[in-house]
């Protein structure tokens, strides 16, 4: 297996993760998913946890075979073919583009509290373009610079659980204790198990982004170890950090008190007598805002690459070197350009773009465990490592049916309906850009065009992954060239 001595190490794996999970869904949004599941929120984020878990540690299988630079994207063209490849990559491109374009012009608003005479759209542009410039600098530097911030929303939520703590038992000076407080009064689903299930699809929506661990795999250090560690610590990470500071919000304020455009956590203190927070929670939401654009940048130019090294996209876009500069720059101009359609468009045909973010997130953790089940059906376990994913094939279809629900259910939350649509639409717009594509190319080359060659599905069997390696393989690893040996070996017997 190819290794970096000077690559990204575990530790910075796990920072850019939390970069990209920790921002505004969790600062923010939660407020909404706790306010329609109630304590019993402490469920959804269990679950959801599960299933990152299982979704990280499938990707984490076929990123030992291959640390391939489109990562689930190319291991789904292996699987399944180039049409499924070209889909996958840029739809989820595109619905994380208008998604963190949304997300520059959120961080814009928060910041013109502080400076009115800032025009809005400039400052949105002025955000992107810094964070676009910032992932110009190369993997090990961002990754630094994300370990920084990461740490810095890390401990503003370690500091609220501190509070909240002393809060409860008691020892803040002047405030009695709160013991139990809003929960002695409140029932675990105040909305029934449909409130539950209603918060389940905002609660994978904090979680969303973990993905970059696959994504940042061809720069890590030793992959076969340090990508299965950070994943580990990324999760069991996120996960304590959610619940704990869940568990610490609930005796604070009454769940139905919470509103969607203030933070829970500034309204639990705010509610215990401890108005100054918003101040700092409001900047730490903004760090919290430009982390994930920053971490989602770092992706988004490496999907592009990956898609152009394919002649999925303009050659002019393909980079040398390691860092996809081109991918980057690309990348920033697209969310530029989502930030002009926010006051070119009709507000609703905006917001209706937008919400395909959260789609290209669910498809594409739908298709990593689509991906992972024929890839362990027909490979088996990585070359240079265990199986990792207990239970297969369970654990990988149970992972699948889940997300597809989730998917499905988007019409039932208020404000994710249209995001399903919108991602359908740009399911069936790139299916069609890649099959005109595709009979041009036939055309081209005087080839008869069929549908079966139009839709290339892989239909021959998997493309088998191969891990990256300067070594010759032993015959361990290579079953058939084993067994031609032997062969070859027992006919000489037999010829003496």
């Amino acid at each position: 297996m190819s290794t970096k001595e000077e690559g990204l190490s575990a530790w910075h794996l796990t920072m850019l993760a939390l970069g990209t999970v920790v921002g505004g869904s969790f600062f923010l949004g939660s407020a909404v998913s706790i306010k329609a599941a109630g304590p019993g929120i402490l469920i959804s984020y269990l679950l959801a946890g599960t299933l990152v878990y299982i979704v990280l540690t499938a990707l984490s299988e076929m990123t030992i075979a291959e640390q391939a630079p489109g990562s689930f994207r190319t291991y789904a063209e292996q699987m399944y073919g180039p049409l499924v490849g070209f889909v996958l990559g840029w739809v989820y491109w595109t619905g994380l583009i208008l998604a963190m374009s949304s997300e520059a012009t959120a961080a814009a608003m928060f910041i013109q509290k502080w400076l009115p005479g800032i025009s809005l759209p400039f400052m949105a542009a002025l955000i992107i373009v810094a964070v676009t410039l910032v992932n110009l600098l190369g993997a090990k530097l961002l990754a630094t610079l994300e370990s920084g911030l990461a740490l810095i929303k890390v401990s503003a939520v370690i500091a609220f659980i501190g509070l909240a703590i002393a809060l409860i038992i008691g020892i803040m000076p002047g405030i009695e204790p709160i013991g139990l407080g809003a929960l002695k009064a409140e029932p675990l689903f105040p909305r029934g198990i449909s409130g539950l299930a209603g918060a389940m699809l905002i609660v994978i929506f904090t979680y969303a982004g973990f993905e970059i661990i696959g994504l940042s795999a061809s720069e890590a250090s030793e992959p076969t170890t340090t990508i299965p560690r950070a994943i580990k610590f990324t999760v069991f990470g996120l996960v304590g950090l959610y619940v704990l500071s869940l568990i610490t919000l609930l005796p604070l304020i009454p769940t139905a008190a919470l509103r969607e455009h203030v933070s829970p956590f500034v309204a639990a203190l705010s509610a215990a007598g401890l108005d100054w927070v918003a101040t700092p929670m409001n900047a730490i939401l903004i760090l919290a805002i430009v982390s994930t654009m920053l971490a989602a940048m770092f992706g988004l130019g490496r999907m592009v690459r990956s898609l152009a090294d394919k002649g999925y996209a303009p050659s002019w876009l393909k980079s040398e070197g390691e860092v996809p500069r081109r991918g980057i720059l690309f990348s920033g101009a697209g969310m530029l350009v989502g930030i002009g359609m926010a006051y070119l468009l009709p507000n609703q045909i905006y917001l209706f773009l937008v919400s395909s973010g959260g789609f290209a997130f669910l498809f594409s953790y739908a298709m990593i465990m689509a991906t992972h089940y024929k890839y362990r059906k027909e490979t088996g376990c990585p070359p240079d490592g265990n199986c990792q994913l207990m239970w297969y094939p369970y654990t990988t279809i149970f992972a699948f049916v889940a997300l597809v629900a989730a998917i499905f259910s988007m019409p039932l939350i208020p404000g994710q309906g249209s995001g399903l649509f919108a991602g359908l639409i740009l399911v069936a717009f790139y299916t069609i850009v890649y099959m005109v594509r595709k009979a041009y190319l036939l055309k081209a080359t005087n080839e008869d065009i069929s549908f079966k060659k139009l839709i290339g599905l892989n239909t021959k069997g998997v493309e088998r992954l191969t891990p990256q390696t300067s070594m010759e393989a032993s015959d361990e690893l290579t079953p058939k060239d084993s067994c031609q040996k032997k062969n070859n070996d027992n006919n000489k017997k037999n010829n003496e």
